[in-house]
């Protein structure tokens, strides 16, 4: 899967810069971006193998928990065409307070 944008993970990680989870955060993203990108999801069947507590809003909407359930990474897939888009990332206390259909990291 081809992910957009990496530099949306790398900047989250900056802003928790001198917080003592910043490394298991860091390394969290990166093995998330690195398990994904090697992924070749079909459906969001593919995704729940992979990542079983991943919540399936609908295929723009799915919830990806990061560092146990600490932080909420969400992202949009277009399936056919290999595509996953990064919309928001947040700590899990953040995310209860965002439409999760709505967000977008852009907008």
């Amino acid at each position: 899967m081809r992910i957009i944008a990496r530099r949306t993970l790398r900047e989250f990680v900056e802003t928790l810069e001198g917080q003592k989870d910043q490394p298991a955060v860091k390394a969290a993203l990166e093995a998330w971006f690195d398990e994904v990108s090697k992924a070749a999801w079909a459906s969001t069947a593919d995704v729940k193998r992979l990542y079983a507590t991943a919540s399936i809003v609908s295929a723009e909407r799915i919830v990806f928990n990061i560092k146990g359930n600490d932080y909420r990474l969400i992202v949009s897939v277009d399936f056919e065409k290999a595509i996953v888009w990064i919309k928001w990332i947040g700590t899990h206390k953040a995310y209860d307070k965002i439409d999760v259909t709505e967000v977008d990291h852009d907008g």
